[in-house]
Order: C-alpha cells, then structure tokens, then sequence
C-alpha cells in the first residue's frame, strides 16, 4: 500500500461514512490471515499500518520461556537475552518479520476489504433509505421475470414483486413502467430485500394520495379500504372542512382523478363512499350502489340489519356476494341483508365478515 491508498480510505469516510479506523481494522486482521496463509505459518503475528505513509510492517510476538513447549509462540530466554540482555522469562519479544514479497498480498487483500465494506455499507444504506418508505407507492421498472416473480427496480435497488401479490390479470413485460407499493423491507443474508405488492389494499390509497391534493394535504381522510384486487374496491373518505366535498374530491372533475387510478389498476370498479362516525349512516353508505330502506343496529353485537327494495336486492348483495362483502369489510360489520318482502314473510341470508378480515387505513397526519 502507499500514500494514495490511505488518501483513497478517507475519501471513502468522507464520501460514504465508512469509519477509517473500522477499515484500518478490518484490513490488519485480514492480513494476518493472509501472511498466515500464504507462508505457512500458525506463529503469533500481528500487521500494522502506518496511518500516514500507508507502510506494512508484520511482527512476529514470542514468549520468552526457560523450556520451549511451542515453537511457533515460544522462545528460550537464552535466545531472548542474545536479542537483549535485559529479557526475562515472562516478557514478550517483539520483531519485524515483514516479507520482501508481501507489499504485492498486502495490496491485494486490502483492496479486497475496502470492496467486501463498500458492499456491506451500500447495502446498510439502502436498507436504510427504504425501510422508512414502507408504505409508500413508487414507480419501478420491470428488470426481469423470474418463474412470475417479478424483479422491480425502484431507483438505489430491486424490489420483488412475488405471484401472491400480483393481481390476477394484470401482465407486465420486462422494461415496462408500474407503480408498486413497498409492502416490507428485510435485512437477509443477500443484503436488504423491498417486497413490493400490486394487491394491497395501500396502493389504492397511494395512488389517490398522488392524485388527489386534499388527500395529501390531509384536508380528506380516507377513512378505510376494502378491496378484492382486480375487481373492486370500496374507499370510504371523510373530511372536517364543511366547504368540501370529500368524494367530489376523489372523483375530481368529470371523473379525471378516479379514473386515472382506474387506469393504473387495469379498470378495477371503485366506489367512493362518505364516512360516517353513525354506524346506520355509514352502513347504509357502503352498500351503495343499492338503495337502503332501513338499517337497524346492535352495536354491542356489531350486527346490522338492513332492508333493501326487492328490486335492489342482487344489486346489494352483488355478484357472489362481492357488494355486500366489501361493504362489511369496510365498516367491520357483520351485514344481514334483506328485501322489504322478506323483512315481512321470512329468514335472512346472513353476510358474516370476521374482524380480523378488516383492513383499516390510517391517514396521514398534518404536518
């Protein structure tokens, strides 16, 4: 090593925040291993390196004793004293053993290091860049397909979009552009991994955040999600501001929000609804767009009774029951449903949601 390598380690500290002395560290064990190595040798040895000039001297450490019991890390106080007069059984000798040759390994294997902790010190960054963007939607590009898990690069690294989080119907070529929601962020033996998904219920949100102003300024609330992705989502938005509409807000004008983010989930249906703190209200809002003649409550239960036109039925429950089954994973309500007739004559088809299906958004706080 010389001048420039030493020079080179602290631009490393200045410009990555590698420390100096963990690098200096890192670099004398590993060359002890490689004088080790290459000359055959299980003595006592130790590197250091000048700071300053980027010079390597190895020392070789013997315990002077009367009786050798260890050629490699003992010496006879005879052989000590023949050094200097002044060793006695107990002291360590110290002395230069720094091969002509080793300039050449040393260079080597300190090169090795410094790229082994640059590795180490991407990786730390990039876990820490992302682990703090759980949550957020980005736009990646398609890098590569691997048995249907896809391979996203999202800027400093590449997230994986896994078959389980893909939405059925949706096919992305390599090169093409898509937006992902940062799902989780692992540290794993192959440095961090970005788990990215297209069917939770966040990118939704996500993407009306981008779209819709009054979301990101946290002056409209989305109160809850529920979503079955690639065929439809129920959103329910609140907001405090009288003066504003907040399902006008997500619509936007002549539909042009909503219908950008319908764009980028391939056409899934959504249904903005309003929050309501009334659970009849906010029962009788979800099932929209069936019409509600009554809702009847027992909060204790958490079981709504609701009563629907008889034309309105199907249109209520939905299409395999999707309608009704959304609307009670939104509010966490278990929804029995009926017609006016059969409010009157008969029994119920009941619409039993467990709470732990339900999927709650938190909006963001004003800052």
């Amino acid at each position: 090593m010389n001048k420039e390598f030493i020079e080179a380690i602290e631009e490393l500290e200045a410009e990555r925040g590698i420390s100096k002395e963990m690098l200096f560290e890192a670099i004398e064990s590993a060359l002890v291993s490689a004088y080790k190595k290459n000359y055959g040798t299980n003595q006592n040895v130790s590197v250091d390196i000048d700071k300053i000039t980027g010079d390597i001297n190895v020392y070789m450490s013997m315990d002077v004793v009367e009786e050798i019991e260890d050629e490699n890390s003992q010496i006879s106080l005879e052989e000590a004293q023949e050094i200097d007069p002044d060793y006695e059984v107990g002291d360590v000798v110290e002395y230069m053993v720094t091969p002509m040759d080793f300039g050449r390994i040393a260079a080597q294997t300190a090169k090795q290091v410094v790229v082994q902790r640059i590795r180490e010190a991407e990786r730390t960054m990039v876990f820490d860049d992302y682990v703090d963007r759980a949550g957020e939607v980005v736009t990646g590009i398609v890098q590569r397909d691997s048995n249907g898990t896809l391979f996203i690069n999202i800027g400093k690294t590449e997230g994986i979009l896994s078959l389980r989080e893909q939405v059925p119907g949706e096919h992305f070529a390599v090169g093409d552009r898509i937006k992902v929601y940062i799902m989780d962020v692992k540290r794993t033996t192959k440095g961090p991994q970005v788990f990215l998904s297209r069917s939770h219920p966040g990118l939704v949100k996500g993407l009306f955040e981008l779209e819709v102003p009054e979301i990101e300024e946290g002056i409209v609330e989305i109160k809850s999600i529920a979503r079955e992705a690639g065929s439809r989502t129920k959103m329910a938005v609140y907001t405090e501001d009288d003066t504003i509409d907040p399902v006008g807000a997500c619509v936007g004008a002549r539909g042009a929000r909503v219908q950008n983010v319908v764009d980028e989930l391939y056409n899934e249906k959504i249904d903005i609804i309003t929050w309501s703190e009334d659970p009849a209200t906010l029962i009788s809002n979800v099932l929209s767009p069936a019409q509600v003649e009554s809702v009847e409550v027992d909060e204790e239960e958490k079981i709504a009774e609701v009563v629907v036109p008889d034309h309105q039925l199907s249109l209520a429950i939905g299409k395999s029951g999707q309608n009704v089954r959304l609307a009670a994973k939104l509010c966490g309500w278990k929804i029995d449903i009926k017609s006016h007739t059969q409010a009157e004559e008969g029994p119920s088809e009941e619409i039993d949601e467990p709470e732990d299906e339900i999927i709650e958004v938190v909006a963001p706080e004003e800052e």
